[in-house]
């Protein structure tokens, strides 16, 4: 990754001025007390943050965008982005590097990439439940249609957007570290994630609503894993056949094979989503959901629940099925003024995640033909070291990520809670902005290691920057200031405050 880094660094520095290309530079320095900086000090940053209570990094990027190339058929993009922290996971962190191609509406991307949420505030929501921006980019082969394209015959009353990937995440040396080489890691974990969106209404009409599935897998790579004392090293699926499990769920895992209770390969995690829009030249609002799923009986909502007894116990015998309640869900709502400077958004968000089909996971025995698919343990996983990279959740940071754990265990050590969850922007004047987000939440741990009481807490965060008139003999500079604490027994009481001083130049200029 470095070697690719130093490769796309020098290449873009030959670019011709004419081309849409920038040098980008941040230094950003963080200050706080108590056991971890404060929530959203960290959350929601691509990874590119630190629980340390004193951090900062110096970061650099030269980037080529498709701008200049908008009108062709043909297009392209580069960037290199890296930073040199303290306070970090590591001291010199790779955060972009990347390449892609444009071809009509269709784009491939090759290296690791800041990808935004889908259907979701950038700014002001608390995060995605399974294709999020808490964790670092994984250097991966990406093919997506980035934007609705409308599809023939239907005069754009429906549009189609949506991306297939591929990668391996980085974090080996990070595991190992983190589990002292005594706790469950695995090496080469390869990640797929998939997406697909429709909207259902033409882009200038005010009513819109768009609906998608989001998945994500781990798979392949070696884990190593400790069971009652004992280390055990499971060779996942590798090659074209892991490959073809990550796309299509299916076989089992290295510890079920052979048995009767194949499950699937890898750890799968998903989500249905779903915004409704309504748009007036003044304001906008939408209605948005995402419901989180870890295996059929959270993403159907059904499981299969009859099979025979005695030497029938495996065999289905009945039509009749065990249905789960939809419970866990993310629900939100956003407000947007566009003619309102000083607040032009409010984002609102309830998610709740206690259920996970029951507290239940029972495989039908021959003694006893009831299935029941419960105890999802969201983000976790018994071989994976779960849907995390780099220690921060690859989804919503509300689900706490591995990085807060002391016991060397990589998990999520609380995915039982609800939550409430305020946003707010604006933009008071020419080049000043702020925002403001408060989030209120109640953790029960998870159903193997509920904790002995609720915890509760408060996280909150007041931003503000100001961007310089290009005009200004510091055009192209931008400074950002925020404060943050936390309140409760679940992160703490941590108090901090952070700095950012950035500044973007173009090229071509």
């Amino acid at each position: 990754m470095r070697s690719t880094f130093v490769i796309l660094f020098t290449f873009l520095l030959t670019l011709p001025l004419t081309a849409q290309t920038e040098v980008r530079t941040e230094a950003q320095m963080t200050a706080a007390s108590g056991d971890d900086a404060p929530l959203w000090l960290q959350a929601n940053k691509y990874g590119l943050s630190s629980l340390d209570k004193t951090n900062g990094y110096i970061r650099a990027g030269v980037f080529r965008g498709m701008e200049a190339d908008s009108a062709k058929q043909w297009a392209w993009a580069a960037a290199g982005d890296v930073a040199v922290a303290t306070g970090f996971t590591s001291t010199l962190v790779v955060q972009q590097a990347y390449g892609e191609v444009r071809w009509l509406k269709g784009l491939l991307t090759i290296g690791s990439k800041e990808e935004p949420m889908e259907l979701k505030n950038q700014l002001l929501s608390s995060g995605s439940q399974t294709l999020g921006i808490n964790a670092r980019p994984i250097p991966s082969v990406r093919l997506s249609l980035p934007e609705y394209w409308n599809i023939p015959g239907t005069k754009g009353w429906l549009a189609l957007k949506g991306h297939i990937a591929y990668g391996m995440q980085t974090d080996d040396q990070w595991q190992k570290d983190f589990t002292g080489s005594q706790r469950n890691y695995t090496e080469h974990t390869r990640i797929h994630t998939k997406a697909g969106y429709l909207r259902f209404g033409p882009s200038d009409k005010p009513f819109t609503v768009e609906a998608g599935l989001e998945m994500g897998c781990q798979y392949g790579g070696t884990s190593e894993i400790w069971e009652y004392g004992e280390k055990h090293t499971i060779k996942n699926s590798q090659g074209l056949k892991g490959m073809w499990r990550a796309l299509i769920p299916g076989g089992g895992d290295d510890l079920e094979i052979g048995t009767e209770y194949e499950n699937a390969d890898g750890n799968h995690v998903g989500s249905w989503v779903l915004r409704v829009n309504y748009d007036q030249p003044k304001w906008g609002v939408s209605a948005y959901f995402d419901h989180f799923f870890e295996d059929q009986s959270s993403m159907f909502l059904l499981d299969y629940n009859g099979y025979g007894e005695g030497e029938e116990w495996n065999t289905r015998k009945d039509s009749r099925w065990f249905l789960y309640d939809l419970r866990d869900i993310l629900v939100g709502a956003e407000l947007r003024l566009k003619d309102c400077n000083w607040i032009d958004g409010v984002v609102v968000e309830y998610i709740y995640s206690k259920y996970q089909s029951g507290p239940i996971y029972h495989d039908h025995t021959q003694t006893m033909p009831e299935h029941l698919g419960g105890n999802d343990n969201y983000y976790n996983h018994h071989i994976f070291p779960g849907w995390q990279h780099w220690g921060q959740v690859m989804g919503n940071p509300l689900y706490r990520s591995p990085l807060y754990d002391t016991d060397g265990w990589i998990d999520v050590e609380d995915n039982r809670f609800w939550a409430w969850h305020i946003g707010l922007s604006g933009k008071p004047a020419d080049g000043l902005s702020y925002r403001l987000l408060c989030t209120w939440q109640k953790g029960f741990g998870t159903y193997n290691r509920p904790f002995t009481a609720p915890q509760r807490n408060l996280s909150f965060l007041a931003e503000a920057g100001y961007r310089f008139n290009k005009n200004s003999l510091l055009a192209g500079w931008s400074v950002k200031g925020a404060f943050a604490f936390d309140r409760g027994g679940l992160l703490g009481d941590n108090t901090g405050v952070q700095l950012t001083l950035a500044r973007c130049i173009s090229l071509n200029k």
